[in-house]
């Protein structure tokens, strides 16, 4: 049995190597740059190893996306959690959904915009995904009394999906993404009951 999870930690290690380089030559280069050829070339197997770990570009997306959906979530979780009150919360995890998104360009893209067959709001749904969505809830619970708090969630999600990517194509004036989130905010503060 010991050889058997030798050779699990190597597959999962060569597995980790090549999501961690596709999101490096993603983030360095964009997408466009992150093919089989480039992949094996840069962590030194050939094309067919890296087919033994994942049978598509696109799975090799998702793997990126689920990383990103988990580093999303904790950074969301510590920005609520740092929150010295409730009333708070929304506008940290608002500023983080922001930092995140402009830290990780290329991981965000793999998150939102390139095609992956990851669902949201579904019983497949991934965990990452799940708790990414469950931190932006805890805040925005903390100042929606209502019944429906995920449907609040959904539609601040979207506007901070929408500042993101207005602001990362030149659509928003580039200094004044702090003043967006906290309009974002109060605007939603002002329009729950």
């Amino acid at each position: 049995m010991a050889i058997e999870d030798r050779r699990q930690r190597e597959r999962d290690a060569r597995r980790r190597l090549i999501t961690a380089t596709a999101r490096t030559l993603a983030e360095s280069e964009g997408w466009d740059a992150v093919t089989t050829r480039r992949l094996s070339t840069e962590i030194e197997y050939s094309q067919p190893v890296l087919y033994k770990h994942f049978g598509s570009m696109e799975e090799i997306v998702e793997a990126v996306a689920l990383e990103g959906f988990a580093e999303l979530a904790e950074a969301l979780r510590a920005a609520r959690r740092g929150s010295p009150s409730p009333d708070d919360q929304v506008s940290r995890v608002a500023a983080a959904y922001g930092d995140f998104a402009t830290r990780n360009p290329a991981t965000y893209d793999a998150m939102f915009t390139r095609s992956t067959r990851l669902h949201f709001a579904a019983d497949d749904t991934p965990t990452p995904l799940t708790e990414a969505f469950d931190e932006l809830r805890e805040a925005v619970g903390t100042v929606a009394a209502v019944a429906d708090v995920d449907t609040r969630t959904e539609v601040l999600w979207a506007a901070l999906h929408g500042l993101t990517m207005l602001g990362r194509n030149g659509r928003l004036r580039s200094d004044h993404e702090a003043d967006r989130i906290e309009a974002l905010v109060a605007q939603f503060r002002a329009a729950l009951p």
